[in-house]
């Protein structure tokens, strides 16, 4: 009879065992999780956030009654005053004074804060957009260039005063 007792003491814990694997796994799902969009998606994803951008910059103009132009790049630029002598090129060493703003007029940067900036063309690490504009002038030129993103500091921003996606506006002048 001893034998018969110790029986139901090792078979309960089997059973239960047996019937915790079986029903966990019947109804279980599969976890989420996030599908990594592909190369079509994020080629449209990336259209559509470049048209948009521009249409945040032509409806800034038409606000403010600018007569910007864009070059082919996407940089929209007003020059006021070309300046003289030759065009900016690579390893010219110019000072500039200038206001880079948010489209809703937010100064994020300015010389008359921080002083006039030294510049190096083609070595000092500047937004895209503000090196090619800066070449489209001559030495004591002015001008508003209007960098989307993609010429600016992108999807990030400059982790400080530019937020992530922002459009830059810069009035500048070149004092050599």
């Amino acid at each position: 009879m001893n034998k018969f007792r110790k029986k139901p003491i090792f078979i309960v814990p089997l059973i239960l065992l047996f019937l915790l694997f079986a029903l966990c796994g019947r109804n279980s799902q599969k976890p989420p999780y996030a599908r990594r969009p592909g190369k079509n998606e994020m080629m449209s994803l990336n259209t559509y956030l470049v048209e948009k951008d521009r249409e945040r910059i032509i409806s800034y103009i038409e606000r403010k009654s600018l007569s910007a132009r864009e070059t082919p790049s996407g940089l929209w630029y007003m020059i006021s005053e070309p300046g003289t002598g030759d065009f900016l090129r690579d390893k010219d060493q110019i000072t500039i004074e200038y206001e880079c703003t948010l489209l809703d007029g937010t100064v994020c940067y300015s010389s008359e804060i921080s002083g006039p900036k030294k510049i190096t063309l083609g070595r000092t690490v500047i937004e895209p957009g503000l090196d090619e504009g800066l070449r489209m002038l001559k030495p004591g030129g002015k001008a508003l260039f209007i960098l989307p993103p993609f010429l600016a500091w992108g999807l990030h921003g400059d982790d400080n005063k530019i937020p992530p996606r922002a459009v830059i506006v810069y009035n500048i002048h070149v004092l050599r």
